[in-house]
């Protein structure tokens, strides 16, 4: 009793407090606010110094636009996540040659694989802070359409000033939902190759059985190399480039780390909804989740049955299944975590002392007004149609729909000047487009799409005709009761139809105008041009709705820190993949009664695991090396063996995977790739007994290096803190 009681009272004392033990994903310019905490926890390094993000050790960190890397030598050497570079390991596998199966090692620059088109490699160079500029003209008699599109137009100018010097990439963000935003300017490196993966049975290993689950034993590793042209600067992928050499490296301490040990992870965590209200903490757990999973298991089930194992079309949705189990997994634990925890009580508890604190502050009332309420009251209308609008999600899913309706909006966009366009459509997204059309073919499989294709519109056609798109029923014959047979004969005319299926055609609509959409018979872009008005009168009131938000949303995160502020507190924001700095210590936990989890893995703990079968299938060397306690130098003594996995209590979340883990002076001890289950929540709550990331140890990933797969070349090439 008394150990719940103590859980209860953290979990509650987390809820009123922003900074509790670990908790928090920092922008770096708001270290100096948690100094004490940093030193207290044991870091040696000035903290000042990673406020610096061309300064070592910031400016070895590095985004590939939904994962983190790090660079590890001085030749552009570049450390990520096996789950991170999975799809250029697909990409560059086909059933004969199948790359995840028997992994990847280049053993010279000129093995090195291009990566799968689209691949990037960011290196953050500016954050300025742009609010005033954003704000200027802003008044609260706009409509939410006025307000939209001033922020846009604002954000869009402030990008074209940066991106005006070639080879960066630059982005506005939003934080405290809109109360402050940010200019980042990133080096935009085009030219990335795939230098070393291990098999899937080391990096991958345990599956998604072993997936956010503790004890782990997963090599999550792997290596790219970025690029550039002889004169420095970002290029497109060409023989005569040279490696990128960035002004800073880690070192790669090949001891890994001992328990207690402070870790920091830096990194672009994706998104967090840690000050989302109760009514939306309410509906996302309650119905959200538990409606949108079971539309994921059909997912996943018709792929399985229409790609089976060991055939291409398996291989072209590997990827796709890893997200999707992993997404699956994801939210059944974020339900069963709500389901036994106090959030909901929590957040209604929050609400209420906040509003009794305007109460007390006369000051504070008339300054943020009925923030709370004016929020509340726009969530329940915007959330008035989401049943329907869940329906509507299979019918968008087709990977050929997607993409006429993608083509033939660049062609109205393109009538347009550059500045009027809507983002994602102006001539800084054209190169994006046409790498996403030639990355098609590896990851799309028409038996499996249509299968998608005819299951999921079948669920859109059991909402009331009122409900449905017009345009779509009746260009696709949909009327009254829904026919199955007769969509189902008319999606695979269609199919047989396309020339979409072609990479060359698809990208020969890039350029063409809308006169020669309108005049195509091609029946997907037939089925484009005929839905577009109507989609795009629903996206304007979406806008509109959007706005609205974007005036109500930082009031009432202006309300919350100066709650937060009265208390002596400072607020971190949500995660929006911008570049954050958490720390820790290397820790165990008790996942329940009676159960205690050590913070490491060992390499015994592979063999333990091992069945033959997937995804418990060693490689033979492996198991013979663990067999005859092959440690090499890597040897922890604490654990007579190589430690393989750690803990520790870091603050993350997903877009954080291949965030380099650092000890104390800075140096590169391993990688974050997971959460453990009951962490999973995080991206809502914080709970600093349950709270766990996973990271595969360096330790480790220099074993496997030298003694697995012979990568000897890699780690001459780092510099080893032995």
């Amino acid at each position: 009793m008394k150990k719940i009681l103590s859980a209860v009272a953290l979990s509650v004392a987390t809820a009123a407090s922003p900074l509790m033990a670990d908790e928090g994903m920092w922008q770096p310019n708001q270290l100096p606010q948690i100094e004490d905490q940093l030193k207290e926890a044991g870091l040696e390094i000035d903290p000042k110094n990673l406020t610096k993000l061309t300064e070592f050790p910031m400016g070895a960190v590095i985004s590939l636009g939904g994962c983190t890397a790090s660079f590890l030598s001085p030749k552009g050497l570049v450390a990520t996540n096996h789950h991170c570079a999975y799809g250029s390991i697909q990409f560059n596998s086909t059933a004969e040659n199948n790359l995840l199966e028997k992994g990847f090692l280049a053993k010279d620059f000129s093995e090195e694989l291009a990566a799968a088109p689209g691949s990037r490699v960011y290196v953050t160079t500016d954050v300025t802070n742009v609010t005033d500029s954003i704000n200027d003209g802003l008044t609260d008699e706009m409509s939410g359409m006025d307000r939209y599109k001033a922020v846009e137009t604002k954000e869009k100018s402030l990008v074209a000033d940066c991106e005006a010097e070639e080879g960066f990439r630059c982005n506005v963000y939003s934080f405290h939902g809109g109360l402050e935003y940010y200019l980042i300017k990133q080096m935009e490196i085009r030219d990335v190759r795939l230098v070393y993966a291990p098999s899937s049975h080391i990096g991958k290993y345990g599956g998604d059985v072993d997936n956010w689950m503790w004890p782990r034993h997963t090599g999550d590793f792997a290596f790219y190399r970025a690029y550039v042209g002889k004169d420095g600067k970002p290029a497109d992928f060409s023989k005569d480039n040279v490696p990128y050499e960035p002004e800073h490296f880690l070192k790669v301490n090949a001891n890994g780390v001992a328990e207690n040990d402070f870790v920091m992870v830096t990194g672009y965590p994706g998104r967090t909804n840690r000050y989302r209200t109760s009514a939306e903490v309410e509906n996302q757990f309650e119905w959200s989740y538990p409606t949108f999973r079971t539309i994921l298991h059909k997912y996943i089930d018709i792929i399985k049955e229409n790609a089976p194992e060991g055939s291409d079309a398996r291989v072209k949705y590997a990827s796709t299944l890893a997200g999707l189990n992993n997404a699956e997994k994801n939210w059944g634990s974020m339900i069963e975590s709500y389901g036994k925890g106090d959030l909901l009580e929590r957040k209604q508890k929050l609400e209420a002392e906040l509003e009794a604190w305007l109460l007390d502050n006369p000051e504070m009332k008339e300054k943020h007004g009925d923030a709370l309420a004016a929020l509340d009251a726009l969530i329940k209308e915007d959330l008035k149609d989401q049943a329907v609008q869940m329906k509507k999600w299979g019918m968008n899913r087709d990977t050929l729909s997607g993409t006429a309706a993608r083509l033939y909006r660049l062609a109205i966009e393109s009538e347009k000047p550059d500045a009027e366009r809507e983002p994602g459509y102006q001539e800084r997204d054209l190169t994006r487009i046409k790498e996403g059309l030639k990355r098609m073919n590896r990851r799309w499989d028409a038996d499996v799409e249509k299968a998608l294709y005819k299951h999921f519109v079948a669920v859109y056609a059991e909402l009331p005709a009122k409900d449905r798109v017009k345009s779509y029923d009746k260009y696709m014959g949909i009327s009254g009761k829904f026919n199955a047979d007769k969509f189902n004969r008319k999606v695979d005319d269609m199919f047989a139809k396309t020339k979409l299926t072609d990479q060359d055609v698809r990208l020969s609509w890039v350029g063409k105008s809308v006169e020669d959409f309108k005049n195509s018979d091609d029946p997907f872009i037939q089925l484009a041009v005929a839905t577009y008005d109507e989609k795009h009168e629903k996206e304007l009131k979406d806008k509109e709705q959007s706005g609205k938000f974007k005036k109500l949303r930082p009031q009432y995160m202006a309300a919350i820190i100066d709650f937060y502020k009265s208390k002596g507190k400072p607020v971190y924001a949500d995660a929006n993949s911008t570049l954050r700095v958490t720390y820790g210590n290397v820790k165990g936990y008790s996942p329940q009664d009676g159960m205690l989890a050590t913070p490491f893995t060992t390499l015994e703990g592979i063999s333990a695991k091992h069945t033959g079968e997937e995804p418990f299938n060693s490689p033979q060397k492996q198991l013979e090396l663990i067999k005859n306690k092959t440690y090499g130098e890597y040897e922890d003594s604490a654990l007579n063996s190589v430690q393989v996995n750690f803990l520790s209590t870091v603050d993350t979340t997903g877009g954080n995977s291949g965030s380099p883990t650092m000890n104390a002076n800075a140096e590169f001890v391993g990688l974050l790739f997971d959460g453990v289950y009951e962490s999973i929540i995080g991206d809502w709550d914080y709970n600093p007994e349950l709270n766990r990331s996973i990271h595969v140890s360096s330790a480790y990933m220099l074993w496997v290096m030298e003694h697995v797969d012979n990568a000897q070349n890699l780690i001459k090439e780092m510099k080893i803190v032995r």
